[in-house]
């Protein structure tokens, strides 16, 4: 299984990814060893996922969330209870 992620950093901003291993994933940006943007941001809260067969329909998914205007990406995590 293949995720897209939206997580909140501690100072309110939103960062999106793509992972195999959700759990793992949030854990290591957790643990600082996440992605560049998250580490002085600390802690993170996973707020929204989909899952995909394939990691390129993840990244592809990734991508168009990124480009999504903030409020589009509250929108996607208000509509969706995880």
């Amino acid at each position: 299984m293949n995720y897209t992620y939206l997580v909140e950093c501690a100072d309110g901003s939103l960062y999106c990814g793509w992972t195999n291993d959700l759990e793992k994933r949030i854990a290591d940006h957790n643990a600082g060893k996440g992605a560049k943007y998250t580490k002085p941001r600390l802690p993170v809260k996973l707020v929204y996922y989909e899952t995909f067969d394939t990691k390129e329909e993840a990244m592809s998914r990734e991508w168009h969330i990124k480009h999504l205007r903030r409020n589009e990406k509250l929108k996607l995590i208000k509509d969706t209870n995880i």
